[in-house]
């Protein structure tokens, strides 16, 4: 999966930057929060129309909002409220990505691109959600073709090579196919007895 290649290589590069951060003083809630920031500050970018220029500024958001889980386990400070904030912060985060790009389409006079992009959402949202769901019963779940990253990579491609139609479609068929894998994979462990009470 892409996000397991993501994280292999990824941790060359943030590492070091994580480590000056903890060096400044940097807090993970504190990064949490500013990745957060940064990536609406994105959405408000491509709501004005700028599309192509908010894929690399989305690719720098997303790096920065990769700093925090790394800094809390150098500092020893990974806590639940943390873990909780940061996914709760990445969900809005992706809804203020999709709504801005809504507005581009309504505003372009796209309103069909503009229902897509809702559904893209839905079905993003469903991914997370059913995991979630799965969690909160004792079954720890990662199954499925799409998680977010590899959302946000589909969507940075199509905001830069001005394919945004094919991506939402993309996003939003394989990330319901997801949602389902999820379901089935949750239904077979508990049928199975593989989870905790």
């Amino acid at each position: 999966m892409l996000t397991n290649l993501a994280r292999k290589w990824g941790t060359r590069v943030v590492q070091p930057i994580a480590r000056l951060l903890v060096t400044l003083g940097a807090t993970p809630n504190v990064l949490t929060l500013l990745g957060f920031v940064l990536t609406v500050g994105v959405s408000v970018v491509m709501a004005a129309g700028y599309t192509r220029l908010s894929a690399p500024l989305l690719v720098f958001a997303l790096g920065f909002d990769s700093l925090d889980g790394t800094v809390a386990r150098l500092t020893g400070t990974e806590t639940r409220f943390g873990a909780f904030l940061d996914s709760t912060l990445d969900r809005w985060a992706e809804i203020a990505i999709y709504l801005a790009l809504a507005w581009f389409f309504v505003h372009s006079g796209q309103e069909n691109n503009a229902l897509l992009a809702a559904l893209a959402m839905a079905t993003s949202l469903m991914v997370s959600y059913t995991r979630a769901r799965a969690e909160g019963i004792g079954i720890p779940l990662r199954e499925g073709v799409l998680t977010r990253l590899e959302r946000m990579v589909i969507l940075i491609a199509g905001l830069l090579f001005n394919v945004l139609t094919w991506a939402l479609w993309i996003i939003a068929v394989l990330a319901g196919v997801t949602a389902v894998q999820r379901i089935l994979a949750t239904r077979r462990l508990t049928q199975s007895g593989q989870h905790t009470s």
